[in-house]
C-alpha cells in the first residue's frame, strides 16, 4: 500500500499539484462547493494511478485543486463508499494520498437522515462524535509505521479547533448548526423503522453510510479533521415514510449553500 501511495503521490506531483494546504471530501449532492473553487487542475479518478472510480450517480469523481480564499484546497468531487464494494483501504486510499502530498487540515461532507427528531431536513449537523457500525475498519491488517501508530487515540476523532471555528462562524453568519452523534451503516439500503430505533437508544443524532473511514485514517495520520451532516430526510420510526434519492439531493440542495458558507469561511481562517 505504502508504493501505491508514494506513487499517486508522484503523479499528482507531476501534474502540477504542490503544498495543498486543505483537503475537502464532498458528499451525496454535495458538490456545490467546487464552484467556490478557483480551478488550477481537475483530475477524473479513472486517470489517476490507484484510485478506485466512484460508482454512484451522483459522485462527479474528479479530484479538484485550486485556490479558495487564497489557500490551495484539493478536493474529491465525489467519494467511495464501502456499499460500492471497496475495501476500506480502498476507500481511504485518497485520505492517505492529500496527506502525504501536504494537506494540513481535512474538511469532510456527508448527506444523512436526521435520527434525532429535534432536528429538521435540510438543515446541517456539525459531527461531535460517532458510533462506528462499520464491519470493517481501514486499520485493520499490516501497520506502516511511516502512516501512523499501530494503536491511534480517538479521544477527539473531531478537531476541537475546527469544530470551535465552524461554530462561530455559524452564529456570524446566522446559520443553524446542529451538533450531534454520526452513526454510519452499510447501506446502500435506507434503514427500518427498528433500526433508527436503535441507533436512536445507542446516542446516534443522524445516520448515514459514509466518513468514519477517513475519519480513522485521518486521526491515524495526525491529521485534524471536521465533518458536517447534510440532513437530507428525518427518520422518525412512528411515521416512517418511503424517500427517494431525488428527494434525498432536493433536500441536500436546499442545504448545501450554508454548507458551503460554512467551509469557504473556515478555509479563509486556517
Amino acid at each position: 500500500m505504502l508504493n501505491k501511495i508514494n506513487e499517486t503521490v508522484e503523479f499528482l506531483k507531476s501534474q502540477g499539484i504542490e503544498s495543498p494546504e486543505v483537503g475537502i471530501v464532498l458528499g451525496t449532492g454535495l458538490g456545490g462547493l467546487v464552484k467556490e473553487i478557483e480551478i488550477i487542475k481537475a483530475i477524473d479518478y479513472d486517470k489517476i494511478p490507484h484510485f478506485p472510480i466512484s460508482t454512484v450517480e451522483s459522485h462527479h469523481g474528479k479530484l479538484i485543486y485550486g485556490t479558495v480564499k487564497g489557500k490551495k484546497v484539493l478536493a474529491m468531487q465525489g467519494r467511495f463508499h464501502y456499499y460500492e464494494g471497496y475495501t476500506m483501504q480502498q476507500i481511504t486510499f485518497p485520505v492517505r494520498v492529500m496527506k502525504l502530498i501536504g494537506i494540513k487540515n481535512l474538511l469532510i461532507s456527508n448527506a444523512a437522515g436526521a435520527v434525532n427528531l429535534n432536528f429538521k431536513k435540510s438543515s446541517l449537523m456539525l459531527i461531535t462524535d460517532h458510533i462506528n457500525l462499520f464491519p470493517a475498519n481501514p486499520l485493520i491488517g499490516k501497520n506502516y509505521p511511516e502512516l501512523g501508530p499501530r494503536f491511534p487515540d480517538m479521544s477527539e476523532p473531531y478537531s476541537k479547533r475546527l469544530n470551535n471555528e465552524l461554530r462561530t462562524i455559524a452564529k456570524e453568519k446566522g446559520i443553524l448548526l446542529n451538533e450531534g452523534v454520526y452513526v454510519p451503516v452499510t447501506g446502500p439500503n435506507l434503514e427500518t423503522r427498528a433500526e433508527y430505533r436503535m441507533i436512536g437508544k445507542l446516542g446516534g443524532d443522524a445516520a448515514g453510510m459514509s466518513t468514519v473511514p477517513e475519519v480513522i485514517v485521518a486521526n491515524h495520520m495526525g491529521l485534524p479533521c471536521c465533518a458536517i451532516s447534510v440532513l437530507t430526510d428525518e427518520c422518525d420510526p412512528d411515521n416512517l415514510a418511503p424517500v427517494s434519492l431525488e428527494e434525498i439531493l432536493a433536500a441536500a440542495a436546499v442545504a448545501e449553500p450554508n454548507l458551503t458558507l460554512l467551509y469557504t469561511e473556515l478555509i479563509g481562517r486556517l
